[in-house]
């Protein structure tokens, strides 16, 4: 009984969450185009499912994965951005103790789902265009499903041991968070026990998977501009060339902002604090709004379907 009261002890009632350090006085205005943005990853990730739930000529591989990467940008939004703007606008920044683990786990696991998801993307592509006559017989419908189960399986089982290290450390009551939202490594500063197994991990499960997609997702398109640069066709080259350039502006808005946050929360001292946390809401941001307004735009199918 002893014990159990001392762990319950353990742990604050709850964390304060204060937005962006330094920005107290400016966050309420930051709030507004937030909200906008918010407000256009919605509206265009719910539009994207809706077209490719009831248009029967996108149930491609292509747009399958389009779909699953949709619902994750909702995901993710959907778990900060809320709370964000109820600290902004109302100072509401307290966040129960579980509260906080939990969106600490759909923010990181539903990140590493996306770059699972970019990762399927781009072997999708390099099937489409260096394989073209066996893309519907190794893309079947059943094997996109199997890779969407396992990269949401792998998030959920990288992320969670995280949780619990979490959930089982001394905080001293120290219940400030220098952050927007229950990130890792800014919750994983208010222990006070032996914090370097948390740390550890978290790099263990950044590398894991940020590592291994992003090489794959380089040789898949080292092997695609192979391939295009033999096609003696002009206009057969421009096509493949316009089928990979918006997955690759998608991958850009994704990975720039997410090692620049990554680096900088371990290793950017110099950097103002405030710079840090609008690159890491904007890391959450800036992709599930313009992902579909990037494949809006450059998909034709999608394009004449809007339309």
């Amino acid at each position: 009984f002893i014990s159990l009261n001392s762990t319950e002890l353990s742990h604050p009632p709850y964390f304060v969450l204060i937005g962006i350090p330094g920005l107290e006085n400016e966050q309420f205005w930051i709030g507004f185009p937030f909200c906008l943005m918010y407000a256009v990853a919605l509206l265009g990730n719910i539009s994207l499912l809706l077209i490719i739930k009831t248009e029967m000529s996108l149930r491609e591989p292509m747009y399958l994965f389009l779909a699953m990467l949709a619902f994750t940008d909702l995901v993710l939004s959907t778990s900060m951005v809320p709370k964000m703007l109820g600290i902004f606008w109302l100072g509401s920044g307290r966040i129960g103790f579980v509260s906080c683990i939990a969106q600490l786990f759909f923010v990181h696991t539903f990140s590493a789902v996306e770059s699972g998801v970019l990762m399927a993307m781009s072997l999708d592509r390099y099937i489409a265009i260096c394989l073209p006559l066996q893309y519907s017989s190794i893309l079947s419908v059943a094997v996109v499903v199997a890779i969407g189960s396992l990269v949401l399986v792998r998030g959920v089982l990288l992320v969670s041991p995280g949780c619990f290290l979490l959930h089982g450390m001394p905080f001293c009551q120290h219940h400030i968070i220098s952050h927007s939202y229950c990130e890792h490594m800014a919750v994983v500063k208010l222990a006070c026990g032996d914090t370097r197994v948390n740390a550890i991990y978290g790099l263990f499960v950044a590398f894991l998977v940020v590592g291994p997609d992003l090489v794959l997702i380089f040789l898949s398109y080292t092997l695609i501009l192979r391939v295009v640069m033999r096609m003696s066709s002009t206009e057969a080259q421009h096509k493949a060339f316009n089928t990979c350039a918006s997955h690759i502006c998608v991958m850009l808005v994704f990975y720039v902002p997410a090692f620049f946050s990554f680096l900088t929360h371990r290793f950017g001292q110099s950097i103002p604090h405030h710079v840090h946390i609008l690159v890491a809401d904007l890391y959450l941001l800036l992709p599930p709004m313009l992902n579909p307004i990037i494949y809006g735009v450059r998909t034709k199918k999608i394009r004449e379907r809007v339309l």
